[in-house]
C-alpha cells in the first residue's frame, strides 16, 4: 500500500474515532443535564406540596379546633349551632365579597400577612375573655381569616403553570385543609384538659407559619415553565397550553409584590385590566350547577349532622369490663361528641388527600353522587339520635353503626371538596375567545375563587339548621326515656 495512502486511511480513521468521542461526550452531557432538570423538578413539585399542604393546614386548624371545643366555649345551655354561625358566617362573607368586590390584580403577600394579623387577635380575644358575646367576637374575626385564607390560597394554585402543576398545587391544599380537620380535633381532644385560655391561648401562634412558607418555601410560580416534558397527559393536549405556558405577570405598585413579579417577563405592555360585574357573572352561571349546587348540598347536609345531630348521639359511659376497648375512649358523655368529631375529621383527611395520593379526580358527571349519599346518612343518624335502632345497652352496637355512618359522612365530605376545587383548576379558557392573556389569568383566578361560595353557605344555612335540629332531636329523646342530652 501506498504510503501516502495508509496514512490518509490512518488519518481518517482517527477523525472518525474523535468524531465518536465528541458525540458520546455530548450525549453523556445531555443525559446529565436533563437527568439535573427533572432532580430540580422534583425538587420543586415537593416544595410546592409541602407549601400547599401547611398553607391547608395552618389555614384551616384553627377553624377546627373552635369547633371541636364547642362544648367548652358556650354555657350548657347555649345551642352548639352558634358557634358554628359565628364560624362560617365572617368566612361567607369573605368568600362572597373579595372576589366580586376585587378589581385587578391579587396582592398575595398582603392579604397572607393580614389573614396572619386577623386569626392570631380572633384567637387571642377567645382565650382571654370568658363572656359569651367577645369569644364569639374572637371566632368570627377567626373566621374571616380563614375564609379569606382559603379563597387567597386556591387563587394562587390557579397561577402555576403547566395545568398539572396547578392541580398538584390544589390536591396538596386540600390534604392539608383534611390534615388541619385532624390536627384540630386531637388537639382540643388532648388541650381541653388544661382549659380554654391555655388551649386557644396557644393555637394562637400557629398562623405564622404561613407566611413563613409563601416567603421562604413556595417555588416562584414561574419555576416550573421551562420542563423538558409535560408532567402529565392532560398538560400535552390542553388547548391552551400557550396560555398557560406563559408566566403570571403582575402589575407592581408597591413593595408587597416584588415576590410575585421577580423573574417574569410579558409581552406586550403592560396596562390595568379589571373584570367587570357582568365579566363575573358570565364566568359564574356555568358554575352554578355543575360545581356550586353539588358543593353546597354535601355541606348542608354535612354541617346539619356535625352541628345538629352529633351533638345527641350519646350513650351510657361504657365500663372497663363490658367494652375495655370503647372505656378506653370515652371516659363520659360529653366525650362523645369530641370522639364522633375525630371520627369525622380522620376520614374526611383520607378522602381530601385522595388526588394527592395519586388516585384519579372524579368525573364532573359524579361529582353529584357524594351529596346523595350525605342525605342518606343523614336520614340514619336523625333517626337513630331520635328513635334508636338498637337498645340503650347495646352501647358497642350503638358506637359502631354510627362510627361507620360518621366515616362515610366524612369521605362524601372530603371526596366532594377536592374534585370541585381539582375541577375548577384544571378548567382552561378558550385561547380563541379571548387573546388577553392577563385577562384570562383573572378569570382563572375569579372562577376559583367563586366556588367557595358554596361550600360556606351550605355551612351557614346548617348552623342554623342545626339550633332547632339539636333541640327537636333532645326533646324527641326525653320523650322516649332517655336524658343524657340534657346534662350537657
Amino acid at each position: 500500500m501506498h504510503p501516502t495512502f495508509a496514512a490518509s486511511v490512518g488519518g481518517r480513521e482517527l477523525e472518525l474515532e474523535n468524531d465518536r468521542l465528541l458525540n458520546d461526550q455530548a450525549e453523556t452531557s445531555d443525559t446529565a443535564d436533563i437527568a439535573a432538570q427533572k432532580t430540580r423538578e422534583r425538587r420543586l413539585l415537593r416544595n410546592l406540596a409541602i407549601s400547599f399542604f401547611l398553607f391547608g393546614l395552618f389555614n384551616n386548624v384553627l377553624y377546627v379546633i373552635i369547633l371541636s371545643a364547642a362544648l367548652d366555649l358556650v354555657p350548657p345551655s347555649t345551642p352548639k349551632g352558634i358557634i358554628a354561625f359565628c364560624n362560617i358566617a365572617p368566612a361567607l362573607v369573605a368568600k362572597v365579597g373579595w372576589p366580586y368586590i376585587l378589581k385587578g390584580r391579587i396582592r398575595y403577600a398582603k392579604r397572607l400577612i393580614g389573614c396572619c394579623v386577623l386569626s392570631m387577635s380572633g384567637m387571642i380575644v377567645v382565650a382571654l375573655f370568658e363572656s359569651l358575646s367577645m369569644r364569639l367576637i374572637g371566632i368570627s374575626l377567626a373566621s374571616l381569616s380563614s375564609g379569606l385564607g382559603e379563597l387567597t390560597f386556591l387563587q394562587l394554585s390557579t397561577t402555576y403553570s403547566p395545568p398539572s402543576v396547578g392541580g398538584h398545587g390544589v390536591g396538596y391544599f386540600a390534604s392539608g385543609t383534611g390534615a388541619a380537620g385532624l390536627a384540630g380535633a386531637f388537639l382540643w381532644w388532648e388541650l381541653r384538659k388544661f382549659g380554654v385560655r391555655f388551649g386557644v391561648g396557644i393555637s394562637s401562634v400557629m398562623p405564622l407559619v404561613i407566611p413563613l412558607t409563601y416567603f421562604f418555601l413556595l417555588p416562584h410560580n414561574t419555576a416550573f415553565l421551562f420542563s423538558h416534558s409535560p408532567a402529565s397527559y392532560e398538560d400535552q393536549i390542553s388547548p391552551s397550553d400557550v396560555v398557560s405556558g406563559l408566566p403570571y405577570t403582575p402589575l407592581a405598585t408597591n413593595e408587597d409584590d416584588i415576590r410575585e413579579e421577580e423573574g417574569t417577563l410579558a409581552p406586550g405592555p403592560k396596562r390595568k385590566v379589571a373584570l367587570s360585574l357582568d365579566d363575573k357573572w358570565r364566568l359564574v352561571k356555568p358554575l352554578l350547577m355543575r360545581y356550586m349546587l353539588p358543593l353546597f348540598s354535601v355541606y348542608l347536609f354535612e354541617y346539619t349532622i356535625n352541628q345538629g345531630i352529633a351533638p345527641t348521639l350519646l350513650y351510657p359511659v361504657p365500663s372497663p369490663e363490658g367494652h375495655w376497648l370503647l372505656s378506653k375512649i370515652i371516659h363520659s358523655v360529653r366525650d362523645y361528641y369530641p370522639f364522633w368529631q375525630l371520627v369525622y375529621q380522620a376520614t374526611v383527611f383520607l378522602s381530601r388527600s385522595s388526588i394527592s395520593f395519586g388516585l384519579p379526580a372524579l368525573p364532573a358527571r359524579l361529582l353529584p353522587i357524594p351529596a346523595i349519599v350525605q342525605a342518606a346518612i343523614l336520614s340514619l343518624l336523625a333517626l337513630e339520635s331520635a328513635y334508636g335502632f338498637f337498645s340503650n345497652e347495646a352501647e358497642a352496637i350503638n358506637v359502631f353503626f354510627v362510627f361507620v355512618l360518621i366515616s362515610i359522612e366524612g369521605i362524601c365530605g372530603g371526596l366532594a371538596y377536592v374534585n370541585v376545587f381539582y375541577r375548577v383548576n384544571q378548567e382552561q379558557p378558550d385561547p380563541d375567545l379571548n387573546h388577553d392573556l392577563e385577562r384570562m389569568k383573572q378569570e382563572k383566578e375569579f372562577k376559583i375563587g367563586s366556588i367557595g361560595f358554596a361550600d360556606s353557605s351550605g355551612i351557614l344555612f346548617a348552623s342554623i339548621l342545626a339550633v332547632p335540629t339539636e333541640v327537636q332531636l333532645c326533646n324527641a329523646q326525653i320523650r322516649r326515656g332517655k336524658t343524657l342530652c340534657k346534662g350537657l
